[in-house]
């Protein structure tokens, strides 16, 4: 064979192949389970709590997203209040995992002439329906001072909020959440239930 025949068979190779790769079916993106530390997420919280004591206070929360898998992740938080009067000071310390379920609402894509989840989208979010990202989530860790002031006390709880891209990379928070957990105040021990409304960033 010479070298036009060479040539020749080199492009037809090429062009098959060229070919292959654009007519064939692509598959299905799978969700992969991920480790990336990160987005993290700085958020202002405001609290109204039962024992320890009975009032509102504005406290600050610090995450990490330590695994994902598709539209589930699980972050890492801590979170801190501190409250200082002239009858008293204390400060509360919990620390926590935070699994989440993106997109729940997503779950409703039925009937097909009009899914359920995208009129629920359009109520709660009007204009911002294709970019919010709701999500549930459940909380469970320890705070310090704990019940006796001995060891951490039980953390439990859950939320709901909605995730807002505004750039690459950074996006803002909002979330409602409620826990319930053992706690130490002034030498006395007891159940603590509280609200918190959480606004911040993810970066």
């Amino acid at each position: 064979m010479g070298q036009r025949g060479i040539a020749l068979a080199c492009r037809l190779a090429a062009m098959g192949a060229v070919w292959l790769l654009l007519g064939a079916p692509v598959a299905a993106q799978e969700a992969v389970l991920e480790f990336p530390i990160r987005p993290f997420n700085v958020d202002v919280m405001l609290r109204q709590q039962t024992f320890a004591p009975d009032d509102r206070e504005i406290g600050v929360q610090l995450g990490i997203t330590a695994v994902r898998y598709g539209n589930v992740e699980v972050r890492t938080i801590y979170q801190f209040f501190s409250i200082h009067t002239q009858e008293f000071s204390t400060d509360q310390h919990s620390l926590f995992l935070n699994p989440r379920w993106n997109n729940f609402i997503d779950i409703l894509d039925f009937p097909k002439h009009k899914p359920i989840s995208r009129i629920i989208r359009h109520v709660l979010f009007g204009p911002l329906e294709d970019r919010a990202v709701p999500y549930v989530g459940m909380l469970a860790g320890g705070v310090l001072p704990g019940p006796g002031n001995h060891a951490p006390g039980h953390l439990i709880g859950g939320q709901v909020g909605v995730r807002f891209p505004v750039a690459q990379s950074l996006s803002v928070d909002i979330s409602v959440q409620y826990s319930q957990y053992g706690v130490d105040f002034r030498g006395d021990a007891g159940q603590a239930q509280q609200w918190v409304f959480l606004t911040g960033v993810r970066f």
